[in-house]
Parts: structure tokens; C-alpha cells; sequence
């Protein structure tokens, strides 16, 4: 037989009228609708206080909360939102904070939430970043053993247009090796000044960078044709992590200075910035003395570097059982008859494919590993060491 559905609200109109019928006694009614003597009585009760509408289900959440922000509270938050919408929940607390002192005041996520609720916050687009370099950093225990790197935010000159600092130093003696203003920050413009500092001072061992264009890109291991080149030079790239600069701090603070010295406005054209820049540098490494240094300036410590700068450059060198595999000009590998996009930024190299194991086989450019194949697709290695598919990215990664 089939099964009978009983509706709840039903039994309790059912139950409430045989109530008022008045043949059975609550106990025996409890009895025959299998519900103890406290739940019959509280259903007569509400039924005799409001009528057959108390009979529906109730929310069980609670009725008071202790901890309830007051509804003043949230006014004065919204408020304040609205009269600075760029301003999040840290420091909107801190501003209502020294204006209502005595008011109690949530926490920032709890303040987050609320604007949130009202539409007055909007959620951070996610960023595509660039695969972390995870290598311990070299020891700067001598001079032209690193070299450090970066790009002083751009400024406006005179006339209107921006002037990226291309500045480079040691990170040892604090050498300043190249302080360069350029229009734009490409591979093309970047690279001469680079091969100039590297035929005056020779090669360092490590250069470190932040992971901004052109230092690195999103293609798998962070590469980009930059690095590329320093790695064939037998540099090794080093890169910080996101957000963090103290990791560069002592080439971070010299760009303090050198906004402080550099950058205004009487500087009408790239040439007055450059000129400005030269005078800079020359003071900085010959006259201004570094705490670091007991005092003394940069050039007191700067020796030029033993590994001189090559001819020809060294192609990456892989363990006799990998398999090499050149890179098409678009960034394609042939694996197994299938066209995979490795990146654009590793066109015309050569990568090295390790052993089989498990299916799949790991894919390295030099002592970098990028990700594994398998007989259809290229995974790419993320930070966190898992993979994500670039099968269906067939958009060239670009410098």
C-alpha cells in the first residue's frame, strides 16, 4: 500500500478541532496523535491566543542576539561610506571610531560584511600572477655577486609625458651601475641598457628583480625573454614575491632618494630627467656616504666584476636521459603528434622533457620546471604546485 503523506498543519487543525469538540481529554488526544502532553497544550495555547495562524511552522533563529550590531551603528557605517567610497572597512573604523568614541563600534571583516549586504562593497577581481620564483635568494657577501634591479615608479616630466627610472645597482657595495630614464618599458629598450652595464662591469651572478614586465611574465616558471637571455648569459634571475619589496629593501630605498633628487617638474624633457639622473647617480656612488658601508661611499667597495661579458651565449644543458625539444616560433611543442602551447616567451629554445613516470613527463627550460605532459595536453605548474590546463590558452604570452 502506498504511504500516506501527512501535511503538519493539518494534524494540528485536525488535533485543534477535536480539541474544541471537547469528547476526549488532552491526554488521550496526545495519545492518539502520538505527541506528548506539553506539545498538545502549547499548540491549544497559541491557538487560543491568535488563532488557527499561530498553527504554521516558526523560524527558530533567534529572536534577540547579544552581539547584534545596533541598527544606529550600521546607519552612521553606511553613511560614512557614502561620503568616502574609496575607503574600506579599516579605515572607515578608525574614522567613526574618533568621531563617536563611546559608540560600539564591529570589527573591520564585521563592517566589510555589512557593506557587502548593502551593495556599498564590490568583490577584488581576481589577478592573474606570475608564477613564484621559489629558489632561496643568493648571499650579497660580495661585491657583483647580485645585482638589483627595478623600474621607479613613472612620473610626469614638464611637458606631459611619463618618464619611467630604469635604475641598477649593486646589491653589496650599493653601486649604483645604471640609473636610465626611458619612455616605455620593454624588452627592446630594456636590454641595451643591461649589455652597456654588463661590457663596463662584467657579469654578477644573480639579478634581482621584481616580477613586473619585462623581468618576468605569466608563462610557466614566470620567464620572460629577459631572463631568458640572462639565464644563456649564466645569470642566475631571482624575482621576489608579490607584495613583498623588503625582500629588494635596499634598492627600494634608494628610489626614495632618487624621487627625492630627481623628480620635478623643471625637468621639461627626457633629456633634463637623464641629466638629472646622471647627476644622481654620480654624487650617490662617489660622494654620499652609506651607513651600511661604515660611512663610506659606494665606489670605496665596488670592484668590477671576473666573469667578463661573453661573445656568444650558452644554451641550457639537460641530464643525457631528457628528451630536447625545440619550441615553435608561436610558442607550440609537437608532443606525440599534437600541437601543445608551451609560451611564446620560449619560441626558438630548446626545453628538456624528462622521464616518463606515473604517464606523464615533466617539462624543464634550464633547471626550471614548467609543468608536466601527457599524451594530450600540457599542464602548467602553478605556485602552489598544482597544475592547470593550457591546452585551451592559445593566447601568446607576451613580454
Amino acid at each position: 500500500m502506498p504511504w500516506r503523506e501527512v501535511c503538519p498543519m493539518d494534524e494540528r487543525a485536525r488535533f485543534i478541532g477535536e480539541c474544541l469538540q471537547g469528547e476526549l481529554t488532552m491526554s488521550e488526544l496526545c495519545r492518539k496523535y502520538e505527541i506528548s502532553r506539553k506539545t498538545g497544550y502549547k499548540w491549544w495555547t497559541r491557538f487560543e491566543g491568535d488563532g488557527p495562524a499561530t498553527l504554521a511552522d516558526r523560524s527558530h533563529a533567534a529572536q534577540r542576539h547579544p552581539n547584534a550590531i545596533l541598527e544606529e551603528v550600521v546607519t552612521i557605517l553606511i553613511a560614512a561610506r557614502k561620503q568616502h567610497p574609496t575607503w574600506g572597512p579599516r579605515k572607515l573604523i578608525v574614522y567613526l571610531a574618533h568621531r563617536y568614541p563611546r559608540l560600539p563600534l564591529p570589527s573591520p571583516s564585521t563592517a566589510g560584511a555589512i557593506l557587502k549586504r548593502h551593495g556599498l562593497a564590490k568583490p577584488r577581481r581576481p589577478r592573474r600572477r606570475t608564477p613564484p620564483y621559489t629558489t632561496p635568494f643568493l648571499g650579497c657577501d660580495a661585491p657583483n655577486t647580485v645585482w638589483c634591479a627595478d623600474f621607479k615608479g613613472a612620473f610626469a616630466l614638464g611637458n606631459g609625458r611619463r618618464c619611467h627610472a630604469l635604475t641598477i645597482s649593486d646589491a653589496y657595495s650599493r653601486y649604483r651601475l645604471r640609473c636610465e630614464g626611458l619612455s616605455y618599458t620593454d624588452e627592446g629598450r630594456v636590454r641595451p641598457i643591461f649589455e652597456s652595464a654588463f661590457s663596463e662591469f662584467g657579469l654578477p651572478t644573480a639579478i634581482r628583480t621584481d616580477n613586473g614586465a619585462p623581468f618576468a611574465t605569466l608563462a610557466p616558471g614566470g620567464r620572460s625573454r629577459l631572463a631568458i637571455w640572462w639565464l644563456k648569459l649564466g645569470i642566475r634571475p631571482e624575482r621576489i614575491a608579490p607584495g613583498a619589496p623588503q625582500q629588494n629593501g635596499r634598492h627600494e630605498r634608494m628610489h626614495r632618494t632618487l624621487k627625492d633628487d630627481t623628480a620635478r617638474p623643471s625637468a621639461r624633457t627626457m633629456a633634463d630627467q637623464q641629466r638629472a639622473c646622471d647627476r644622481f647617480r654620480r654624487i650617490d656612488n662617489d660622494e654620499r656616504p652609506h651607513e651600511a658601508l661604515g660611512q663610506r661611499p659606494p665606489w670605496t667597495a665596488d670592484t668590477a666584476s671576473r666573469r667578463a661579458s661573453p661573445v656568444g651565449l650558452r644554451e641550457p644543458t639537460y641530464p643525457p636521459d631528457f628528451t630536447l625539444r625545440a619550441v615553435r616560433p608561436h610558442g607550440n611543442l609537437k608532443w606525440h603528434g599534437r600541437e601543445l602551447y608551451i609560451a611564446e616567451t620560449l619560441a626558438n629554445e630548446h626545453v628538456g622533457i624528462g622521464p616518463v613516470a606515473d604517464g606523464t613527463w615533466p617539462v624543464y627550460f634550464a633547471d626550471v620546471r614548467l609543468g608536466i605532459l601527457d599524451d594530450r595536453r600540457f599542464l602548467r605548474e602553478r605556485g602552489d604546485h598544482r597544475l592547470r590546463s593550457a591546452t585551451k590558452d592559445t593566447r601568446p604570452e607576451h613580454v
